[in-house]
């Protein structure tokens, strides 16, 4: 039984006959870059987010560096975020001129541990960027209780996060600014590159309108140096069609997650744990198996596709070794590099698929 990790192609025949008449759209009103499409999806999602604003930019790299940006990191600054994520979050700190300074992860989440944040601060310091990781979300309310006492903007990285509440409020609305992406393999992906800011402060939103398209506040009129960041219209009408079904497959993530972690509650492997007042929505279904190598080769006999996410952190990347963090540095994100694997969890899975799935992890790892 084949088991992919994700069928776009699959989820596209679904939507066809709703995404080819958007696209005609987008061409009969030629609202190829901004327009009414991008300014439609940016009301509809941050509705979604439940955010004041929502400003559409080409890439969640984009809308981290913007982002950055506009929360007044510059040359010499230091940011605080984690090196278990993928390269763009700390290229975006990069871009801006800044330092990328890590702290290790709570084991038990995979996100940033706020424990270990404040021994990391110096003066130089001006943000916190916690990675709401695998659509789990970071632990934001000692986050943003240390950065009010250290005078420190939060930048949420939500690029994996579409929908995922904390404390019952949605991600991307509780720091300062959230930065999603739209890449197609997302929980909401577009075809083709896309992301967004969001953010209640209008101050945050009127500065990013401008960075997008070379720091222009009126046609010909530009304040600052900007950047070529601008969302394409068929972009947004793909993400609006999609936008009106990620609820239902949010929950369908979430009950393929819950009968994951029944069926592999006994596996010789572990898993991330959810706090319960929380809201996951499983960008990937993750476990961290201790013979990881050899795992996916067995899995993938039985045509089980997995995926690793991510097998080297930020840290030790040839591209930052710069910052000299020797390997040992940050012990727990080493170890969830060296041992975790996502399954297949897209919403478009059968019960049979699911129970191949899980009954063949277990056959493959052994029970504890």
């Amino acid at each position: 039984m084949k088991v992919p990790v994700l069928d776009l192609k699959a989820e596209y025949a679904e939507l066809r006959g709703e995404i080819l008449p958007a696209l005609e759209r987008v061409c009969q009103n030629s609202s190829f870059v901004l327009g009414e499409e991008v300014e439609a999806f940016e009301r509809e999602f941050a509705d979604y987010c439940e955010t004041r604003h929502c400003v559409a930019v080409s890439s969640g790299t984009a809308a981290l560096h913007l982002g950055l940006l506009a929360l007044g990191v510059q040359a010499d600054h230091e940011v605080i975020t984690s090196p278990n994520t993928f390269l763009a979050t700390a290229e975006a700190i990069t871009y801006c001129g800044a330092v990328p300074v890590f702290v290790d992860i709570d084991p038990a989440t995979g996100n940033l541990d706020p424990k270990l944040i404040e021994r990391a601060i110096t003066p130089r310091t001006r943000a916190i960027l916690p990675i709401h990781l695998y659509g789990r979300p970071a632990d934001m309310d000692p986050i943003r209780e240390i950065a009010a006492r250290h005078n420190l903007r939060v930048l949420e990285d939500a690029a994996q996060a579409h929908g995922a509440r904390y404390r019952g409020r949605r991600v991307g609305g509780i720091g300062h600014a959230g930065a999603f992406s739209f890449y197609p393999t997302k929980n909401l992906g577009a075809y083709g590159e896309g992301g967004a800011l969001t953010t209640d402060d209008d101050q945050i939103a009127k500065f990013v309108r401008a960075a997008r398209s070379h720091g222009q506040t009126a046609r010909y009129e530009h304040e600052f140096v900007g950047y070529c960041y601008r969302m394409q219209g068929f972009q947004a009408a793909v993400l609006r069609i999609k936008l009106r079904h990620l609820y239902a497959w949010t929950a369908r993530r979430q009950e393929i997650a819950r009968v994951y972690r029944r069926l592999l509650a006994n596996a010789r492997i572990e898993m991330p744990i959810d706090d319960p007042h929380d809201e996951c929505v499983y960008h990937q279904f993750i476990i961290y198996a201790h013979n990881r190598n050899a795992v996916p080769a067995q899995l993938a006999a039985r045509e089980i596709e997995t995926v690793v996410h991510y097998p080297k952190p930020v840290h030790l990347q040839p591209a930052y070794s710069s910052l000299g963090y020797p390997p040992g540095t940050f012990p727990r994100v080493e170890r969830a590099c060296e041992t975790v694997l996502s399954l297949p969890g897209h919403p478009g899975l059968t019960a049979e698929q699911i129970d191949y799935v899980a009954n063949s992890v277990r056959e493959v790892v052994g029970e504890k």
